[in-house]
């Protein structure tokens, strides 16, 4: 990779060998795939038309330049024989049946109405054809559930009849999956398709991606990071999913394949790790090494096949039962080979941190409760392709009981519930959890952190602390109280104060705040690629879960210093991703944001992305902490889990971010968890996070998050409890010097109840914080070769003003809001002129639709002359007119302008639209 410019066309062949690294093959009877070069092809489904590159909410608002869907890729590139004759018919169709984006947040549906096939029409394609493709298209996401109804979770009838009636005639079927989540595979063995292959969503580059699947140009190396289970009920979180206000995650630690393979095994249709290739692969285990601190597992793979391709080696450990309970199979360890061709072989050692095999005792029932132990016994090693094939490659033994790491009881239930566990012989049974013993109320109280008296403005600048010259304590004693509430508060969303369109801004953001030398650091969404609601472009990626079914730390890697150069670009400092929550259920709407149902795997992906956007000085904010399993009412549905199953699942990917990838900011979530909002929770964010994992960075709210203490409603104004928790940042406001969320900080401050310690805490985090930006940086003069470089490759904004709006104004004008396309994604342009030059003033009268959710995020960019002036941000409680002024700061001295209106979002209603002079 250059490290000296952002090459575009670079990063979208690293983005499509991610895409196509990441498709996972299920099926591939007598070899239909690959494709032979110029095969007749047949397309059915309606998303041939449209491709999701990603799902839906902050973790896909990206404007791309272009999106290369399947069929496109197949019938340009890839040179195959389309059959038109089908095409035409659906072409003809979707004139009727329209692509139907929703009506704002949240409001995408979950599929596209699919065109029924008669038989004469397929029956005619099979003459024509030598191969039948059929694409099927899902999305959810934030906010947005996957249900367990047909259109979502499960097939349509009229995709079930396009099954039974392409495959009951065409031989050679590909079914093609582009969807964020696993979906029902029952329908396989039904209608038994000669080849399936999860695609997932790809981002811009997907199609191409596929293409290069299908063709043979990558041969399948993706593995699944979920079981696929034959019934949505047969997931053990599936009785207590869904619940409004509390679920409990009776499963404890037997979450995906360390429930099927302990208890279900009769109940999967595809085990995790599982995925198929166009040739085969030998594995063989040559030796197992160990000493006090870790296990080593020497495998050679070789390809037996006759095509090139790559196989990923995964190590799985079987922990004896002990006292605790084990589940069967244990991820312990993971490679991908190389590319290798027929007859060759590759040897790979795969290291195992000896912590990785211990469990959490959160009962005492070993003698050390809150502890990571490893319980005497034989800890079998078994290597293969996937959990259910892999092999017993050899064991160690513990002697006696091994004490890895004594903790503090932290974050454990409240609430009274049984967990699952192994009983006799192995059978499900089930036992109570342990209850939290120590108060983290107390907790804090006995670790409140000392203050330095306020001095008054010493003339000490943030620049001080960076040279030596004075401590970040005495540099922090200058703050006043307003300083120390305004610092805490970051402002958005489409903060003027950073990049257009982003997700928002902290540090400096008051004059007092600048006056003390603190720059103004800009985060954006999102996972998926940079969200920047004004209409600038940037790069769709392939969803989470796509990345993490490559098993490819390396090519993620890659791929993210990318990003990172992206985002640098852009003079952001910190993208609001990668998402790390657990797959506990196929249902959750934003599970294609997050990576697998494995705590290991999650965290390696999250190391990978991280260690790729940290060469270019930039960084992602790890999200959400913690259990951020279910989108709907996300505000308040309580997770309700042990202590041990936090540990070992809910936390560990984010303890291997922090520990191995260098992660320094973190966004907690919005659900409360054992009774406490995350925001506000003390156990969390001080005693896990930054105490026992030695966390140094930053921690923010999601954006308009609540907070509580413990017994009482929560609520976005009790920003002072989440300070007492050391949540740094609350995200976001208007103005944090008007504190326009109305929050209780100075109140709080004010009456002691928060500490003036605890405020310059989170100040001190803040600060050391933006001491490692590139808006630091750039304040301090500093500009290197590559900012140079990047800032020349900035391309002006590429929308071409068409079917522009004339508006004459004298004094005032006025233009109806029934003539501004208000869907998302779309601009309306003004050619407005004027009688004389002066100053002039925008007045949109403006509400959100009355069924956007409460929660939604509806962006309006504003542009003068290609220029951005200002971004609105309504959410979905603003359902009573109001009129936004924007003032242009500058006067008119041209006769025509023009202005440009941008929707990142729809869910908006605009009134009308006033233009007037105001002197």
């Amino acid at each position: 990779m250059k490290d000296n410019i952002f090459d575009v066309q670079e990063y979208a062949k690293v983005a499509r060998q991610a895409a196509a690294e990441g498709a996972v093959l299920l099926k591939n009877d007598n070899n239909v795939l690959p494709l032979a070069p110029k095969s007749k092809v047949a397309l059915f489904g309606r998303a041939q038309f449209n491709y999701y590159k990603s799902g839906t909410g902050s973790g896909g608002m990206v404007n791309t330049r272009y999106v290369v869907g399947i069929s496109e890729a197949l019938e340009g590139e890839g040179g195959y024989l389309i059959d038109q004759t089908v095409k035409k018919h659906y072409e003809e169709w979707l004139k009727d049946h329209p692509y139907v984006a929703g009506n704002g947040w949240a409001k995408e549906p979950w599929f596209q109405e699919e065109m029924p096939l008669t038989e004469e029409l397929v029956e005619r394609a099979r003459q024509d054809n030598d191969t039948a493709i059929i694409i099927i298209g899902r999305t959810a996401g934030e906010d947005k559930d996957n249900v367990a109804e047909a259109g979502s979770y499960y097939l349509t009838e009229i995709e079930e009849d396009m099954l039974k009636k392409v495959c009951g005639v065409f031989e050679r079927t590909i079914v093609l999956l582009n969807v964020g989540n696993i979906i029902d595979m029952s329908w396989v063995k039904k209608y038994n398709p000669a080849s399936v292959i999860y695609l997932w969503q790809g981002g811009q580059e997907g199609g191409n991606g596929a293409l290069d699947v299908l063709t043979g140009k990558v041969n399948p190396c993706g593995k699944l990071t979920d079981t696929i289970a034959k019934e949505i009920s047969d997931y053990p979180s599936s009785a207590n999913y869904g619940n409004p206000t509390r679920n409990l995650y009776v499963e404890d630690i037997y979450v995906g394949y360390r429930y099927f393979e302990t208890f279900a095994k009769d109940r999967v249709l595809y085990p995790f790790g599982y995925g198929l290739s166009y040739t085969t692969f030998s594995i063989q285990s040559r030796a197992i090494y160990h000493d006090d601190l870790k296990v080593a597992v020497d495998v050679a793979v070789t390809n037996t096949g006759n095509m090139a391709g790559k196989e990923v080696v995964q190590v799985y450990c079987e922990a004896p039962q002990g006292k605790l309970g084990k589940p069967k199979r244990v991820l312990a360890g993971f490679a991908k080979s190389k590319l290798l061709s027929p007859g060759e072989s590759q040897d790979l050692r795969i290291e195992i941190p000896l912590g990785t095999l211990s469990s959490y005792d959160d009962s005492g029932v070993t003698g050390y409760k809150s502890a990571w132990v490893l319980e005497e016994g034989s800890y079998g090693f078994y290597v293969g392709g996937n959990v259910r094939e892999a092999s017993l490659a050899g064991s160690i033994t513990i002697e006696s009981l091994k004490l890895i790491e004594q903790l503090q009881e932290a974050l454990a239930p409240v609430t009274e519930f049984e967990r699952m566990r192994p009983g006799k012989d192995g059978q499900l049974s089930f036992e109570k959890v342990p209850l939290r013993t120590i108060d983290p109320k107390k907790t804090r109280e006995k670790n409140l952190p000392p203050a330095k008296e306020y001095t008054g403005d010493l003339g000490y600048k943030l620049a001080d602390v960076e040279s030596g010259k004075v401590s970040m304590d005495t540099f922090l004693s200058q703050l006043s109280d307003e300083d120390l509430c305004c610092i805490i508060r970051g402002e958005g969303m489409s903060s003027p104060k950073v990049t257009p369109g982003t997700a928002g801004a902290f540090g400096g953001v008051t004059e007092s705040l600048k006056s003390f030398g603190l720059p103004v650091a800009c985060c954006a969404d999102g996972p998926s690629g940079i969200r920047m609601d004004c209409g600038s472009l940037a790069f769709a990626l392939p969803i989470g879960t796509c990345l993490a079914c490559t098993w490819n730390m390396e090519l993620v890697e890659e791929l993210f210093r990318y990003e990172g150069l992206e985002l640098r670009r852009n003079k952001i400092d910190n993208l609001l991703g990668p998402g790390m929550n657990i797959h506990r259920h196929p249902l959750n709407g934003r599970n294609f944001e997050y990576f697998s149902e494995d705590p290991l795997l999650t965290g390696k992906m999250a190391v990978a992305q991280l260690q790729g956007m940290h060469k270019y000085g930039v960084t992602g904010t790890i999200k959400h902490f913690a259990c951020n399993n279910q989108e709907s009412n996300r505000y308040d549905v309580e997770a309700v889990v042990s202590e041990r199953a936090l540990r070992e699942i809910y936390l560990k990917g984010f303890e291997i971010a922090v520990k191995e990838g260098g992660a320094y900011s973190i966004m907690t979530s919005y659900n409360p968890v054992n009774g406490l909002w995350t925001s506000s929770n003390y156990d969390l964010v001080t005693t896990i996070l930054r105490k026992q994992w030695g966390y140094k960075g930053i921690v923010m709210t999601d954006w308009f998050a609540k907070g509580n203490d413990e017994g009482e409603e929560a609520s976005p104004q009790n920003v002072a409890a989440m300070v007492r928790a050391q949540n740094d940042l609350y995200m976001v406001v208007l103005d944090a010097k008007k504190n326009s969320g109305n929050d209780n900080l100075a109140e709080a401050l004010e009456k002691g109840t928060t500490s003036r310690g605890e405020f310059l805490r989170s100040a001190a985090n803040i600060c050391n914080y933006l001491l490692t930006t590139l808006a630091w940086r750039r304040q301090q003069g500093i500009f290197s070769q590559l900012d140079e470089q990047l800032t020349k490759s900035l391309e002006e904004d590429d929308g071409i003003i068409q079917n522009m709006i004339p508006l004459d104004v004298d004094k005032c004008a006025t233009l109806s809001g029934d003539l501004i396309n208000t869907q998302k994604g779309e601009s309306t342009h003004l050619q407005v002129t004027i009688q004389e030059a002066g100053y002039y003033r925008l007045e949109i009268t403006c509400k959100a639709m009355e069924d956007i959710s409460e929660l939604a995020q509806i962006p309006l960019s504003i542009f003068l002359n290609q220029n951005f002036v200002k971004t609105i941000t309504l959410t979905g409680s603003d359902k009573i007119w109001r009129t936004e002024i924007i003032d242009f700061e500058e006067p008119v001295l041209q006769n025509t302008y023009f202005i440009k209106l941008y929707f990142g979002l729809g869910g908006m209603e605009i009134k009308d639209l006033k233009i007037v002079k105001i002197k």
